[in-house]
């Protein structure tokens, strides 16, 4: 997993995400550094995805200039890039990386990965994660999804370390 996260004001930047051809993340990686972006590749675990948290001019620049090895997420029915809100990209990165190695890709997201009550995770290395609980191969997971992207399943969650979420 590689990531370069910057300190500073927001002023306008969000998380975008693109979908990486033909195995090329790393150069993806390299031209995002290069550009000055902050970025955030699950590699090991979602080895296509690069998201980058920028303004939107410069996503589309970054895209226009790398087609050949990108292609951006946009808004259903729009040519706008689609935003992803911090908090579910927080969520999405904080267990990407703490659960490495018992993640389930469940790949694109879908509908019925949002069924059911959204819980809070109190305890354990995905305490303070949010999603859907679906039971996967009999077992109860947490499902996290960046809406419209991808989803994850974590390994199995004690229903004692779950609350519905407000």
């Amino acid at each position: 997993m590689q990531s370069e996260v910057k300190t500073g004001a927001a002023d306008g930047r969000q998380w975008y995400a693109m979908k990486v051809y033909f195995n090329r993340v790393q150069p993806a990686i390299d031209d995002a550094r290069e550009a000055g972006l902050e970025f955030f590749a699950p590699t090991g675990v979602i080895g296509n995805l690069l998201f980058v948290r920028c303004r939107e001019e410069e996503v589309q620049r970054f895209v226009a200039e790398r087609w050949q090895r990108v292609w951006l997420y946009r808004e259903m029915g729009s040519r706008r890039p689609a935003a992803i809100p911090d908090r579910e990209m927080e969520v999405f990165r904080f267990v990407v990386t703490a659960g490495r190695e018992g993640l389930t890709l469940l790949g694109d997201d879908r509908p019925e990965y949002h069924e059911g009550d959204r819980v809070v995770v109190t305890g354990g290395p995905f305490k303070g994660a949010e999603g859907h609980i679906k039971r996967i191969k009999r077992d109860r997971r947490l499902v996290v999804t960046i809406r419209g992207v991808v989803a994850v399943a974590t390994t199995y969650i004690h229903p004692s370390l779950l609350r519905k979420a407000e």
